[in-house]
């Protein structure tokens, strides 16, 4: 007694992996109230090959990556139970995670006697995967003798052979030439999915697309949640001082309600300026000393001679630009005429700078060359004094432009930005945004509160499409946005431009807030997923197995499914708000009315006589048939045009998580 404790034995969870088992120490950082567990393999117990994997996020090759995806996610699920937590419901963001899934499956096979595919329906129960990439090239891949020298062992404990673990993996199950994707994987195992903003949906619905066939665009089974900030974060002290003042404590509490930032109109316009002037300020002398070292660096390594004279102006507009510099995201657009760059920023009464900040990914090749072209060019055409390159892009960095920057460029090639949370970094410290309307953008931008580059049309050509941005660019910066900073009343304010900062922070501030995310994930998956789980697991599993059950029998029949006749008025001439009666035959196999819904597709008739987009009725058993099922309904008429429809058959149990989740559909044959 009296004594000095002890402290515990670092904790340290085992993955075997290649005929070798990884040892990975256990870190706790305390974000706040959330615990954040970081694994650690650098350990002598470890080869060099395992020493290394948790060394570098982006570093080596496939082998590298399948290593760290199996620690995180196998060991993370292992980490969890070694410090006693076990969640319901497991939020996986990109398919990097997905091997968490199926530890939870062996865990579920081991304590419920079950097999593989009741305990992933239970563990996928409790699964939200949410995408982040909106290109296939953006997912890892994996060929099949990696992934058996890697799983093999581990598969066989789950029962299952590697070319069905493969198939499971592969856009197209059947195409042997396939690698293993880790983003199939895992919509497979998830069936709630979302993207991360309204247009990321629809694109992350094209790549989807090939595993629902006979489904519209519409109807894949994935929803989208647009990311938020955490304003807090982000907001300078300076702006922070002048919302507790003028909008009260409640902007704190809860950054996602309107009602809070509409006191912004009560701010005088002098004190806004004068505040983000001053973060202006702060950002272009931070900017200029971190050139200088940059310059300094350059002349002892012999790259550069003579004294050069310090860039930037603290009252000159400032555009900022930092992000990786994947060729999508178009950092060169700005510089496609750089003519007309030089004569916009090189205006003696209303001078324009630029603060460009990011770095590319290692392994990509085309970023790096599209890198040092703009630093070539910048020193080759002479703005230097008003284009400031930062290198070595961090969080720092981050913080100082997106409080200091007056506009806040953003130029992907849409509809490739899946959302983009940069630009909402910028809104509450005053900040306006010029960006392509791509990704967040394209829900938040309206007349008032920033700037569109185009209107939306996306173009074969890329170069096409490159050009009719920068024009677009060009003409904003012309004709718009450098007059309406530069137009000053009596007292020395840009009140136009002012205007438009309280529109931007009274509006896009709360909704584009992590509060409001974090709402909509509690309230739109974490709790329906959760009762989903719990019904599932419930009595060992015995949901599962029923509804396991069932799926496999629907899977094996659904070829017998047909729809025999279907019976409707000919071409003819309705009014609005009007029914259309359609009687359908329908041939289930061994299946039963219950396994089954029946509906009327009808949309817009497209000039090649296809229904795309259009909106299912349903329609009733009314008896049978001899060994046909007919089905009865009336299909109203919406609006005006041209219109077609089709019956199909789709599976139905009470217990599917979300429609369409099985990818089956029967479709009448059209003549």
């Amino acid at each position: 007694a009296g004594g000095k404790q002890e402290s515990p034995l670092p904790l340290k969870v085992a993955v075997e992996m290649a005929g070798r088992t990884v040892w990975a120490r256990v870190w706790k950082a305390q974000v706040g109230r959330v615990p954040l567990y970081l694994l650690d393999s650098a350990l002598p117990e470890n080869d060099a090959f395992g020493q290394r994997i948790t060394g570098e996020l982006y570093g080596g090759g496939p082998e590298d990556r399948l290593a760290q995806e199996l620690l995180l996610g196998i060991g993370g699920i292992r980490v969890l139970r070694a410090v006693g937590a076990n969640p319901q419901v497991f939020h996986l963001n990109e398919g990097h995670t997905v091997f968490s899934s199926l530890e939870r499956v062996r865990e579920l096979m081991k304590a419920e006697g079950v097999g593989f595919f009741e305990a992933r329906l239970a563990a996928g129960a409790g699964t939200l995967f949410t995408t982040h990439t909106t290109v296939p090239a953006g997912f890892d891949l994996f060929p099949q003798p990696l992934i058996e020298s890697y799983l093999g062992d581990y598969l066989h404990e789950l029962g299952l052979e590697t070319e069905r673990f493969m198939r499971m993996g592969r856009v197209h199950p059947d195409n042997a030439s396939e690698d293993f994707n880790v983003a199939v994987l895992a919509v497979r195992h998830s069936p709630r999915r979302n993207a991360v903003s309204r247009l990321h949906r629809r694109a992350t619905a094209r790549m989807m697309s090939p595993g629902w066939p006979g489904f519209s665009l519409r109807e894949m089974p994935i929803e989208s949640v647009t990311n938020g900030i955490h304003t807090r974060t982000w907001v300078a002290s300076e702006m922070a001082q002048l919302f507790d003042h003028y909008l009260g404590p409640r902007w704190r509490e809860d950054a996602s309600s309107p009602d809070a930032w509409q006191r912004v109109e009560r701010i005088p316009d002098l004190e806004l300026w004068h505040a983000h002037s001053r973060l202006r300020e702060r950002l272009v002398a931070y900017a200029r000393e971190q050139a200088l070292l940059q310059t300094r660096r350059r002349q002892a390594a012999g790259l550069i001679r003579g004294q050069l004279k310090p860039p930037l102006r603290p009252d000159a507009l400032t555009i900022g630009f930092a992000r990786r510099f994947a060729t999508y995201k178009r950092a060169g657009l700005l510089f496609r005429d750089i003519e007309r760059l030089k004569a916009i920023l090189l205006n003696e009464y209303r001078p324009v700078q630029l603060i460009v900040a990011g770095k590319a990914h290692p392994r990509d090749g085309a970023g790096k060359d599209l890198l040092r072209h703009l630093l070539d060019t910048v020193r080759r055409e002479g703005p230097s004094e008003h284009v400031v390159f930062l290198e070595d892009y961090d969080i720092s960095k981050a913080i100082m432009l997106v409080q200091g920057a007056d506009i806040w460029l953003n130029t992907p090639r849409r509809p490739f930005e899946a959302c983009g949370t940069s630009g909402m970094k910028v809104v509450p410290n005053g900040g306006l945004n010029l960006s392509v309307l791509d990704g967040w953008w394209a829900e938040a931008y309206r007349p008032g509160v920033g700037w569109a580059i185009g209107d939306g049309q996306e173009f074969v050509h890329a170069d096409y499409q490159d050009e009719v941005d920068a024009e677009y660019l060009y003409t904003l910066l012309e004709q718009e946005i450098v007059p309406l900073f530069y137009d000053r009343d009596a007292d020395g304010l840009p009140r136009g431009w002012i205007a438009m900062m309280k529109n931007s922070i009274r509006l896009l501030t709360p909704v584009f807030s992590g509060d409001r995310m974090l709402k909509q994930y509690t309230e739109r998956f974490y709790l329906p997923i959760a009762e989903r789980y719990r019904r599932v697991t419930a009595a060992r599993l015995a949901k599962a197995k029923e509804l396991s059950a069932w799926r496999n029998r629907v899977r094996e029949t659904w070829s017998e499914v047909k729809v025999t006749c279907v019976e409707a008025p000919g071409p003819l001439e309705v009014t609005v708000g009007e029914g259309i009666p359609v009687t359908a035959k329908v041939k289930l196999g061994r299946l039963d009315p219950a396994d089954v819904t029946v509906e009327v597709y009808t949309s817009r008739l497209h000039p090649d006589g296809s229904l795309r987009d259009g909106h299912p009725t349903p329609l009733s058993w009314a008896g049978l048939d001899g060994e046909e099922h007919v089905y009865k309904g009336t299909v109203k008429v919406r609006t005006s045009g041209s219109y077609g429809y089709s019956v199909r058959v789709l599976p139905y149990h009470e217990d599917l998580l979300i429609p369409h989740e099985l990818p089956l559909v029967t479709w009448e044959e059209q003549d």
